[in-house]
């Protein structure tokens, strides 16, 4: 078995883990935002902070790590055409990617002082999950358009 196809496996797997576990945390973060049941956002956040440092942020460095060392064992420079697009644009994902996981962290220790007061979603929080979501935006938008450069190659 070659460098190149083990190299190419893991960068795959690891890039289904980094989409998959993205969306997953956006979709449930962002519908528990909305029913405004303080237990319910205080678990789902603190397992989204918890996602993020078990699967995310692994996910990430194996993209960076293959990436690098694919383009390195098939000879193609960082710095042309397509290969550079999609390295912009995963830095652009994180970028955005790493206010969201502070942001992520403020709103899970809200979510608990919120519950352990006995009080509702204060416009603090509501900021900050405005904020969440617009960065999401830009950041999967990224990951997409990477998506179709790494399989169009244009």
């Amino acid at each position: 078995m070659s460098a190149y196809f083990v190299l190419k496996v893991v960068h795959i797997i690891s890039a289904a883990v980094l989409v998959g576990t993205g969306f997953g945390i956006a979709f449930f973060k962002w519908i528990v935002d909305r029913t405004g049941n303080i237990s319910a956002i205080r678990i789902v956040s603190e397992k989204v902070v918890l996602a993020d440092w078990i699967f995310t942020l692994p996910a990430i460095t194996v993209q960076a790590g293959t990436g690098v060392a694919l383009a390195h064992v098939v000879g193609y420079p960082l710095t042309r055409g397509w290969l550079f697009g999609a390295i912009c644009l995963f830095c652009l994902a994180g970028l955005c990617w790493a206010p969201v996981v502070l942001l992520q962290i403020r709103m899970r220790d809200l979510a608990r002082a919120y519950e352990t007061h006995g009080m509702p979603l204060g416009e603090k929080y509501l900021r900050y999950s405005r904020i969440w979501f617009w960065l999401g935006v830009p950041a999967f938008s990224s990951v997409i358009v990477i998506f179709w450069l790494m399989v169009t190659k244009p």
